[in-house]
């Protein structure tokens, strides 16, 4: 008896299957690009991540011995899919990284006031918000408003596509700004002002982890499938990680490094200290029933060294698939030890939490004729951890301590990021033996929902194992809290610049 677990990412997607006692029995991954036609815009064709998406399954299903009994989806968060009646998009989906929401934001705040959909929702007022995006379309896109039969995130359409119908997960849900975080339904009153009728949005599963329909017999039957397979509520992805890392309980904590960087704590009741507000830290519903998560963001994250890698570094590329390595591996061969004497601001798509400003851009200051891509690369991963220092530093000071992290995603594989995260952070690592969290906390969801294990801890027992701990070195530690103190005065003295940069 297996199940599967299908991740969909920002920048890519994969598909897991795992036996009854969720080892990986196969696993298959594809890439796709962000597109951006214009300054502050980020969509994607929908319908080709569907054909990833399919692509992955198809894969891992080739040899399978075993018929999957059950599939859930970890999704990306925020992007929004205009729909027609079969389902099919009408236009890109605006993602979350996505800006062009300014003056929509700042109406969403004079109208409802961003302190009170604050404690109501648990999500600080930013343009990446769903609703922001539908405030956007009905006043830009008035022909796709009015002709679209749904708005849908990435869960919720594939499951339409998948099983017919689409119902969104409660975790998912209650990242658009339109749910109410306590009893986890649409707000009418907010919808209402904001002409958007709930009955164009996804179903809201009434569980986590619960069956919500079964696979298409068309689709099972081109997967070469012979019988049903469940659809199980899935959620958020960087839930769905916190869940496969094993962060089940009150004060358990994970960063998640792949195309953005989170750290993701978990809470029996959710904190609405206006310091997280103003900080932009999100309080949403986990995938574990009765928990939430208070959710720290840097949108650049893993995206960073991929823009680097793809930009400046098409020679490795090039190397590295010749030759069947990676090329993050071979650019940072290149670096030398210890800190780097530069210091990269990496604000590729504005800063994330603490600071809040999507119009802050990326700097790299003081390279030489002697600084190498190797040099380089390993500064984004510093200046990437100095933002995660600066979160962890954050959280403590408002009350949310993290002692130990869970470390999840892509960037977990490297040992040299994970020692710069302990050596910066401060805080011990654990490494789970199986980083790919996100479609491990599906398949858990998955398991459950088709009644393999009773529960989600019972899940976690079986799925879950850690790998030695990373530990902070002492004496790194003191070498980079110095040029940690130096990449502090970096947003200040930039910000200005930049503003006046992008004014012109």
């Amino acid at each position: 008896m297996s199940v599967i677990g299908l991740d969909i990412g920002t920048t890519g997607c994969k598909a897991i299957l795992f036996d009854s006692g969720l080892r990986m029995l196969a696993s298959a991954g594809r890439e796709y690009p962000i597109l951006t036609p214009r300054p502050n815009f980020a969509e994607q064709d929908a319908a080709h991540v569907w054909d990833m998406a399919i692509a992955c399954l198809q894969e891992i299903l080739t040899n399978a011995s075993d018929h999957p009994q059950a599939l859930a989806l970890s999704v990306q968060g925020e992007a929004i899919i205009p729909v027609d009646k079969n389902g099919l998009p009408m236009g890109n989906a605006i993602l979350g990284m996505d800006n062009r929401t300014t003056e929509e934001n700042l109406w969403l705040t004079e109208q409802f006031g961003a302190d009170n959909l604050f404690r109501r929702t648990g999500i600080p007022a930013h343009t990446m918000n769903p609703i922001t995006k539908l405030l956007w379309i009905q006043k830009n896109e008035p022909a796709t408003w009015k002709s679209a039969d749904r708005f849908l995130l990435y869960e919720d359409y594939f499951l339409s596509r998948l099983g017919g119908e689409a119902c969104i997960s409660p975790c998912l849900a209650s990242r658009t700004q339109m749910v109410d975080i306590r009893t986890g339904e649409w707000m009418h009153d907010v919808l209402d002002r904001c002409r958007i009728d709930a009955g164009r949005m996804a179903r809201i599963a009434p569980v986590h982890g619960g069956p919500v329909s079964t696979l298409r017999s068309d689709i099972g039957k081109a997967l070469g499938l012979r019988k049903d397979v469940l659809l199980i509520s899935g959620g958020h992805d960087q839930a769905c990680a916190a869940l496969g890392s094993g962060v089940i309980k009150p004060g358990l904590a994970m960063v998640s490094t792949g195309t953005a960087e989170v750290i993701e704590v978990a809470m029996d009741t959710p904190s609405l200290d206006e310091r997280l507000q103003r900080a932009g830290i999100s309080v949403y519903r986990h995938v574990v029933p009765n928990l939430y998560l208070a959710m720290t963001l840097n949108h650049s994250g893993g995206l960073s060294l991929r823009w680097f890698r793809d930009t400046l570094c098409r020679d490795k590329l090039d190397q590295a698939n010749a030759q069947g390595k990676d090329a993050y591996e071979l650019i940072l061969a290149g670096s030398r030890p210890g800190p780097t004497d530069l210091l990269i601001l990496p604000h590729f798509s504005g800063a994330g939490t603490p600071l809040l400003d999507t119009t802050s851009r990326a700097a790299i200051l003081g390279m030489s004729f002697a600084t190498t891509q190797g040099d380089i690369a390993k500064a984004i991963l510093e200046g990437l951890t100095f933002e995660y220092r600066a979160n962890i530093d954050f959280l403590k000071e408002a009350g949310i301590p993290v002692n130990e992290l869970h470390a999840v995603g892509g960037g977990a594989k490297s040992k040299l990021w994970m020692q710069l995260k302990a050596d910066i952070g401060r805080v011990p690592l654990r490494i789970p033996k199986v980083t790919e969290a996100a479609c491990l906390g599906a398949a858990m969801l998955a398991s459950v929902g088709a009644q393999v294990f009773p529960d989600l801890p019972s899940a976690v027992r079986a799925g879950v194992a850690f790998n030695e701990a990373v530990l902070p070195d002492c004496d790194k530690t003191k070498q980079y809290q110095g040029r940690y103190d130096l990449y502090k005065t970096l947003y200040n003295l930039l910000v200005p610049l930049h503003r006046q940069i992008s004014d012109r």
